[in-house]
């Protein structure tokens, strides 16, 4: 056995072969695609052309895979453990958790389609008659499919994953992490960071998509409010000033720069969408959203699976550039917005999660997309506003002002457009550039944040990017680039679900042997354990169990369990305004889960009804690897401290008896309650 010093400190740092690997894919891009231009934009359509022929059937078969598995796992026994230690608790309050995760998960996406699709699909759908009452009726609810459940059930699976590894297993806060069930260890070679590359060039080209349409819309309100020129030029100096205000963003962290902006950004979406719903014909549009909503969920899966393979060539060429395309798109997306859900989600259990994840932005998402695309199709197919319908089909950055301008008030409503369109996308960027840069960093602490020197390389890195794509072709670049970059991700997504499968298997393993193995609590008199449930123990007497029981009880266990072969550690670490030490006592086996039980110093406030003179107490707790056990050790003797031991190691090795690990190949998770991450690379 081996009584270990304070552990030494441990610093951030970049991860260099993912973070060089990551830059030299895009330096490559970016100087191919500004040096070669029109071929680059060749290359996007041939390559968009070839997925949508090669692998559209795929596109739709994995979007349903993923939102099944999620919808599973949810509502499966596995759905009450939470997203960190069984201690954990959510950070955020529901208002500022459903801000965050819908500004970044749509964003100003939403502003750009959500007159403009709705319309495409009336005057344009893949198998109806255009205009028709069937294709009015029709439009909405195929937008519904594009944004509702399928997108974010991909966000949903990826936040779900990197919170459970990263907060409850205290792997780093990366894509590779998800596999550590399938490879082990083999997660910190060359199999994990060509995984983590992989997340990171295809998140770049995800974010940057959405910037480039956004940026074409805020160029079009900006011309239409004070006739700055429509142009590339223009556009590139936006985005020079959106990534400056990103940047400060960015650096002031999630929990001021990102909150605030998020939650502004969604009173003010919110206050819009009321302004047009009654300013319009509330009741029919009312009814619309009902009929719209009835007609998404009732066809849900037939839709989900429409390949139109017998639809004809005009119909294969629309699912390319409307279906494939968004699936591409959301895939894309899903490494930066499941870290950045996993990020401000910790502490809520799988059910809340994917709950509250698909339920809240779909709600949402639906509304709007009703209100505002009903609203649209009424003004060209009812009051022949033909000039909207071509903006959609030809120019769909357009159709938000020229929208608004039927309405009263155009100059506020312009600019509350504007105003959304420029946070929406200050809230993307900053967010993907934070995200960015966790994936490319080796972090002490999968709490904190990468540093700062690095968030702002990100932030401007995207904008690079974006500038790229619109030299490329504009919006047709944007769409192949996506859907042809998210293609090798796509297969990641499933090795992490079969990744998460596997650790949620031996979860519930875990949970049958501490049920089966009913270890007791230390005994003793039923006077000295009413003592010990009335005492509100000082500093001092909390130092004194520390020293006389835990202390000397663990060093016996672990010398005990050394003596008979196996390896053992007793480990002591003073923690920063942390008067008393935290001991862990931690066994290792070959293959299988580490048993680690460990001893944290909690200072709370004295409860009133107690009879002591003290305005606090100090409590004892005791961790287990999947977090607290809800017991308080103090005035514990040492072979009560001994007992309980025991009955945890028991229940332990039932654990590992039922998970069969040694003949099954199945990983054993990480088990190091508090410890920081293993280094992904060398030092």
């Amino acid at each position: 056995m081996s009584d270990h010093p304070p552990l030494p400190e441990r610093r951030d740092r970049i991860n260099r072969t993912v973070f060089h690997g990551s830059v030299a894919g895009i330096l490559v891009f970016l100087v191919l695609t500004m040096t070669f231009t029109e071929e680059a934009g060749a290359f996007f359509d041939a390559g968009l052309a070839w997925v949508n022929d090669t692998f559209g059937w795929y596109y739709m078969l994995a979007a349903v895979i993923y939102l099944v598995f999620v919808v599973v796992i949810g509502c499966s026994r596995v759905g009450s453990i939470r997203l960190g230690p069984d201690h954990a608790r959510p950070e955020f309050s529901l208002v500022s958790w459903a801000s965050m995760l819908f500004a970044a998960g749509i964003g100003i996406d939403l502003l750009f389609f959500c007159v403009a699709e709705p319309l495409s699909h009336f005057l344009t759908p893949p198998d109806l008659a255009p205009e028709s009452a069937a294709a009015m009726r029709a439009a909405v609810p195929q937008t519904f499919l594009h944004w509702g459940l399928s997108g974010w059930g991909m966000y949903v699976l990826m936040g779900m994953a990197l919170a459970y590894f990263s907060y409850r297993h205290r792997l780093p806060l990366a894509i590779r992490s998800a596999l550590y069930p399938l490879l082990g260890k083999r997660i910190h070679g060359p199999i994990g960071n060509a995984v983590d590359i992989t997340a990171v060039i295809s998140t770049v080209f995800g974010i940057a998509t959405s910037l480039g349409i956004g940026v074409m819309q805020l160029n079009y309100g900006l011309t239409f409010m004070f006739g700055v020129p429509e142009s590339l030029a223009t556009q590139v100096v936006l985005i020079v000033l959106v990534v400056i205000l990103a940047t400060i963003s960015v650096v002031t962290g999630v929990e001021k720069g990102i909150r605030r902006l998020s939650e502004f950004n969604m009173g003010l979406a919110a206050a819009l969408l009321l302004f047009v719903l009654f300013q319009g014909d509330t009741l029919h549009l009312l009814d619309a959203l009902v009929l719209n909503a009835g007609d998404y969920l009732s066809n849900f899966v037939g839709s989900s699976f429409d390949t139109y393979a017998f639809a004809g060539e005009d119909a294969q060429q629309w699912k390319g550039w409307w279906t494939i395309f968004f699936w591409g798109w959301w895939i894309a997306w899903t490494p930066f917005v499941g870290l950045f859900l996993a990020r401000i989600s910790r502490g809520r259990t799988i059910r809340e999660f994917v709950i509250g994840a698909l339920l809240i932005p779909l709600g949402f998402m639906m509304a709007w997309m009703s209100i505002f695309g009903n609203s649209g199709i009424e003004l060209v197919a009812d009051q022949g506003l033909a000039a909207l319908g071509e903006q959609a089909l030809n120019t769909p950055q357009t159709t938000i002002y020229t929208f608004l301008e039927q309405y009263p008030y155009i100059g506020i409503t312009a600019s509350v457009v504007t105003i959304l369109g420029i946070v929406f996308f200050i809230t993307s960027a900053d967010s993907g550039a934070l995200v960015l840069a966790n994936f490319t960093s080796i972090l002490s602490d999968v709490n904190h944040d990468a540093p700062i020197r690095l968030r702002i390389f990100w932030s401007v890195t995207i904008g690079l990017v974006t500038v790229a794509l619109l030299m490329a072709g504009g919006l047709s670049a944007l769409q192949s680039a996506v859907v042809i970059t998210a293609l090798p991700f796509s297969l990641v997504i499933f090795a992490i679900m079969a990744g998460m499968s596997r650790a949620l298997k031996m979860e519930r393993q875990k949970a049958d042997a501490r049920r089966l193995v009913s270890g007791t609590a230390p005994g003793g008199d039923w006077r000295e354990r009413l003592d010990r449930a009335l005492d509100t123990s000082t500093r001092a007497g909390a130092a004194a169990t520390i020293e006389h029981a835990i202390r000397p009880a663990m060093r016996q266990f672990a010398q005990e369990l050394e003596s008979r072969g196996q390896e053992a550690n007793v480990a002591e670490e003073h923690l920063d305004g942390e008067p008393l030490p935290q001991l862990t006592l931690q066994v290792d086996f070959e293959e299988a889960a580490s048993f680690v039980y460990q001893v944290r110093a909690h200072r709370l406030s004295t409860p009133s009804f107690l009879p002591v003179d003290d305005d606090y107490y100090v409590r004892l707790d005791v961790y287990l690897t999947e977090g607290g056990a809800d017991k308080d050790l103090n005035g514990y003797t040492r072979g009560q401290v001994i007992g309980d031991l025991v009955s945890e190691y028991e229940r332990h090795l039932h654990f590992l008896a039922l998970s069969h690990q040694g003949s099954t190949g199945v990983q054993a998770m990480p088990g190091s309650v508090g410890e920081p991450p293993e280094d992904l690379t060398p030092a």
